[in-house]
């Protein structure tokens, strides 16, 4: 007998604990209840979902709201280009501005036959690690070559080539991790107005003689480029930059800037041109590619 009254005590105070915190939450989630704006969720579903950051916001869902409730551009999203910006825009309500696609550059063109004071390597394969080390190679501004920037990459649209990064613009969306990747930080994002835009392809402060030194085709800062063309001028670095805010492609010519550079710095960069595709219909591909099985540590090479 005292037991089932036992029992009954305590199924009655757990029904009216429960009834009580069913009350309080009630008035809590009316208390604290935030309202969403509708348009958050929709933005979000509009958005490719790449979580890249790419836009400078935590993921696409911090995006969206930045979008709806700080007034963000809808333009910021690289992977997913103009027809994500005009939908983004649709459910707002606003025009879009006319903008360009950003996409990432290197500002390094040495090849490893090209570097001077090469030195081996064994450490750890990453260029966050060698970039620790002191003298790994003799430019303490060009590529180290390990694939940090590759990995990043979630759109296979840089590979290392002879030893440098170079940029598939067939893939690359702009998104900007392998940026952030690059200890050296010689790795920029710039807006291409055109199918091919121009770089300089090296990030080497030094100065002449000591550019010379290392590198086979670095900037030794002669300036002359920029005597050349009004979108070309010198930084405090010893480096010319390209004025990409003034940059008309339907008017710029580097011709004479990128002929007189007797370093070969000035290199265009982005999809070829039907020119560039016309001028290489006529190579002729090997009949056929005989398979290998050696594995990724037989192609191992360990550069700096």
């Amino acid at each position: 007998m005292l037991s089932a009254v036992s029992i009954g005590l305590a199924s009655a105070t757990l029904l009216l604990l429960a009834t009580a915190m069913g009350l309080v939450l009630g008035w809590a989630n009316r208390a604290f209840h935030v309202e969403i704006d509708p348009r958050v969720a929709r933005v979000h579903d509009a958005l490719p979902g790449a979580n890249c950051g790419g836009c400078g916001y935590v993921g696409c869902g911090e995006y969206a709201e930045a979008v709806v409730q700080e007034g963000a551009a809808v333009t910021l999203c690289a992977p997913g280009g103009p027809s994500v910006a005009q939908r983004l825009a649709e459910i707002l309500g606003v025009a879009v501005e006319p903008t360009w696609p950003y996409r990432a550059v290197v500002h390094c063109g040495a090849t490893r036959e090209q570097r001077k004071g090469q030195t081996e390597y064994r450490g750890e394969p990453t260029c966050t690690a060698a970039n620790l080390v002191a003298d790994v190679q003799a430019c303490v501004y060009g590529c180290l070559g390990l694939g940090d920037c590759v990995v990043s990459c979630d759109y296979d649209a840089i590979h290392i080539v002879d030893g440098v990064a170079r940029v598939d613009y067939t893939n690359c969306t702009g998104c900007g991790a392998c940026v952030d990747a690059c200890p050296r930080g010689i790795i920029s994002r710039i807006p291409f107005k055109a199918e091919r835009v121009l770089v300089v392809a090296c990030a080497n402060q030094d100065f002449g003689a000591d550019v010379r030194a290392v590198c086979a085709v670095g900037c030794v800062g002669c300036t002359a480029c920029t005597k050349l063309s009004s979108l070309l001028a010198m930084d405090d670095h010893h480096l010319p930059v390209v004025d990409y805010e003034h940059y008309d492609p339907k008017t710029a010519d580097f011709t004479k800037a990128i002929e007189k550079c007797p370093m070969e710095s000035l290199l265009w960069v982005g999809k070829p041109t039907p020119e560039d595709v016309e001028a290489t219909e006529d190579e002729e591909l090997p009949e056929r590619v005989d398979p290998t099985f050696d594995t990724t540590v037989d192609r191992a090479q360990w550069w700096g």
